[in-house]
């Protein structure tokens, strides 16, 4: 199985999931900065901007770790259901086939009949855990995790209009930061899936772009 029914993960957030958190966030703030004119924007204006961006960050920070807790609500409900049907199966096949649905299918694909068995007769063995299907310490700070890395991922972004007065080079300045976290989190994406890692990082550049645009032009 993937983990046990408490089982901690060994880490807290993969890095996948803070890429796309981080992605999340920037898409999310620069839906803000790329709404704004150069050529009519006064301070109030950037003010304005600056409150929107990081008040809808601040929000969607809280909003994805709650989902995050309930994912992990739902992943302990999961385990705790395949370790109960695991050991109170009667049948050794249900059982064998339980077993194996919880694994991964590459490596299930390597276990034999008398490996899966051991694992069942393992699991049998096993007593129930105390508080299996709670949340644990762990899990909230995965969540903190999420809400920091979507709200934090505002700041880049929108530093430059909290530094520079003139909104033409702190707009340029903002936009160089995006395309570089951008790329930066297309990079280290293709990385750790195995890709070209400078491919990955032009592609979530376009992405990103893409998805902003879309968002200002649906009025996002």
């Amino acid at each position: 199985m993937s983990s046990l029914p408490m089982a901690s993960s060994p880490r807290v957030l993969e890095p996948i999931d803070r890429i796309s958190e981080v992605l999340f966030g920037l898409i999310m703030v620069l839906t803000f900065t790329g709404s704004l004119s150069v050529a009519e924007a006064g301070r109030e204006d950037v003010k304005t901007m600056l409150v929107g961006a990081l008040g809808c960050n601040l929000a969607w920070g809280l909003i994805d770790a709650i989902f995050y807790l309930m994912g992990c609500i739902a992943e302990h409900g999961r385990n705790l259901a395949t370790f109960r049907a695991v050991k109170h199966a009667r049948d050794e096949r249900v059982a064998r086939r339980i077993v194996s649905d919880a694994l991964p299918p590459i490596v299930a694909s390597l276990l034999d009949e008398a490996e899966l068995d051991d694992i069942r007769g393992r699991l049998q063995r096993m007593p129930e855990p105390d508080g299996a299907g709670r949340l644990t310490h762990d899990d909230y700070l995965g969540a903190l995790g999420v809400f920091l890395l979507v709200f934090l991922s505002t700041f880049p972004v929108a530093l430059p209009f909290m530094l520079m007065a003139d909104v033409r080079p702190a707009m340029r300045l903002s936009n160089t930061v995006a395309v570089i976290s951008l790329f930066l989190t297309g990079y280290v994406f293709g990385r750790l899936s195995g890709h070209r890692a400078w491919l990955f990082g032009i592609g979530m550049v376009a992405l990103g772009l893409v998805l902003v645009g879309l968002t200002i032009a649906l009025g996002g």
